[in-house]
C-alpha cells in the first residue's frame, strides 16, 4: 500500500515538474516574440519616416537623385523583409535577411547624411531637423528594443538547451532555438546613427 502511494507521489511531482518546463517554455517564448512585436513598431515608425526626411531633402538635394533613391531603395527592401522575419522570429533565413536589408538601410542613410553636410540651407530647415530628430530617438528606440529582443532569445536559447528541460523541449512544441537579430555591421550600428543639421 505505502509503495502505490510512494509511486502516485513521484508520478504528481514529476507532473508538476514537466508542467513547470512547459509553462517556463512557453513564458520565454513569449517574451521574445513580443521583444521582437517591438522592434517591428520602431522599423515600421523608421520606414515611414525616412519618406519624409527625402521628400524634404530632394528640393535642396537636386544633384543628389542616386543617392536618394539609394535610400528609398533600402528601405523598401528593409520593409519588405520585416514581415517574414515577424511572421516568424526563430526563422534564421528571415532574420539575417532582415538584418542585412536594415545593416543597407543604415549605410543609405549614412550616405544621405554625408551629402546633406554640403548643404547649409537643408541644415537649417525645420522641416528637416524636426524629422532628422525624429529619426535619430526613433534610431535608438530601435537600439534599445533590438538589445531587449536578444537577451530575450538568449534567456529562451538558454533555458530550453539547458537539462532537463533540452529532453523535453521538442516534446513540448519547442525544436529550435530562437535566432537574434544581427546586422552585418554590428560594430558601427553600437554608437548612434549621427544625424547633424
Amino acid at each position: 500500500m505505502t509503495t502505490g502511494w510512494i509511486i502516485i507521489i513521484a508520478v504528481v511531482v514529476l507532473l508538476v515538474y514537466l508542467i513547470g518546463i512547459y509553462n517556463k517554455l512557453v513564458r520565454f517564448k513569449n517574451q521574445f516574440e513580443n521583444a521582437f512585436a517591438q522592434i517591428e513598431v520602431q522599423l515600421k515608425r523608421r520606414y515611414d519616416l525616412i519618406p519624409n526626411l527625402v521628400e524634404t531633402a530632394k528640393a535642396y538635394l537636386t544633384h543628389e537623385r542616386e543617392t536618394l533613391e539609394a535610400v528609398i531603395s533600402a528601405r523598401n527592401q528593409a520593409a519588405a523583409a520585416l514581415p517574414n522575419a515577424a511572421k516568424d522570429p526563430t526563422n534564421a533565413g528571415a532574420m539575417q535577411q532582415l538584418g542585412g536589408a536594415e545593416s543597407a538601410l543604415g549605410s543609405a542613410l549614412g550616405r544621405l547624411n554625408v551629402v546633406m553636410e554640403a548643404y547649409p540651407d537643408l541644415k537649417a530647415n525645420q522641416n528637416m531637423m524636426q524629422v532628422s530628430e525624429e529619426l535619430t530617438s526613433t534610431e535608438n528606440r530601435v537600439a534599445f528594443s533590438r538589445q531587449a529582443f536578444n537577451d530575450a532569445v538568449m534567456t529562451y536559447n538558454t533555458y530550453r538547451q539547458s537539462f532537463p528541460p533540452v529532453v523535453f523541449a521538442s516534446f513540448f512544441g519547442h525544436s529550435k532555438d530562437a535566432n537574434l537579430l544581427e546586422f552585418a555591421d554590428s560594430a558601427e550600428i553600437q554608437a548612434a546613427p549621427k544625424v547633424n543639421f
